[in-house]
């Protein structure tokens, strides 16, 4: 009872104020989170796929335009094939699962990140997914899976020189010309980025788009967040002031 009435307060506290458009998040701390009650690392990511309902659950109360899950980095592959292999079959178990209630709650699906590295059954529930959601109009859900930021900025780089071999003025290139190159293009910076499990680190993570996000870390271990996590981290951000490099 208390956590439904503490819920309702910090979400009646939040409408009040302007909620950011783009929130990104780090989730962080399955595997010791699992470590800690005795469990296999992969019974961490399968409780942070509860998480991510409760997340979306939260949001729902909200006029947020996006939400971008880090799911995935270029670095995890080096982690034990037991593992990569599990969670190259979370995306499939996701969509078997939520599609519908995506659906229903009027959600789209987007992935960032290079796809082509990824399995082909996980490509194949992925595309499922984005073909599914591609008319809605709500809420748009990125996975940021197979994804690093250096990579995403080099793969821009060698896109916008193969450009000015065929002729584009270097000098004529712009921020947004930039940007488009980017696997985000099209999707604003996010203007707030929560990283789980009390690491204070960004991990390769959108580091061109978030150059003026609100950055805010919590001790929490993702398989725990929950509506009130992320409503007290919204309150958080609104309690800062943005200048943009303004007075």
């Amino acid at each position: 009872m208390f956590k439904k009435r503490r819920r309702a307060s910090l979400l009646s506290t939040i409408r009040q104020k302007k909620v950011p458009n783009h929130i990104a998040i780090i989730m962080d701390g399955n595997g010791r989170w699992a470590r800690k009650r005795g469990m296999p690392r992969v019974a961490g990511h399968r409780r942070g796929l509860e998480a991510i309902r409760r997340c979306l659950g939260g949001l729902k109360e909200l006029d947020v335009g996006y939400l971008t899950l880090y799911a995935f980095s270029t670095e995890n592959w080096r982690r034990p094939k037991a593992e990569v292999d599990y969670l190259m079959n979370l995306p499939e178990q996701f969509i078997d699962k939520e599609l519908d209630t995506l659906i229903k709650n009027n959600i789209k699906l987007g992935i960032i990140g290079d796809l082509q590295g990824l399995p082909q059954h996980t490509q194949t529930a992925l595309s499922q997914g984005i073909e599914e959601t591609k008319d809605n109009t709500g809420l748009r859900l990125n996975f940021a899976i197979n994804y690093g930021a250096r990579e995403e900025i080099l793969v821009a780089v060698r896109h916008l020189g193969q450009r000015c071999r065929e002729g584009l003025d270097p000098q004529a290139i712009t921020a947004s010309d930039f940007e488009d190159c980017l696997y985000t293009a099209g999707i604003p910076s996010p203007d707030l980025v929560i990283r789980t499990s009390g690491e204070l680190r960004i991990s390769n993570f959108l580091l061109w788009q978030m150059a003026y996000a609100e950055l805010c870390f919590l001790d929490i271990l993702w398989p725990d967040f929950d509506e009130i996590s992320l409503y007290q981290a919204i309150s958080e951000f609104q309690l800062r002031q943005r200048r943009f490099g303004g007075i």
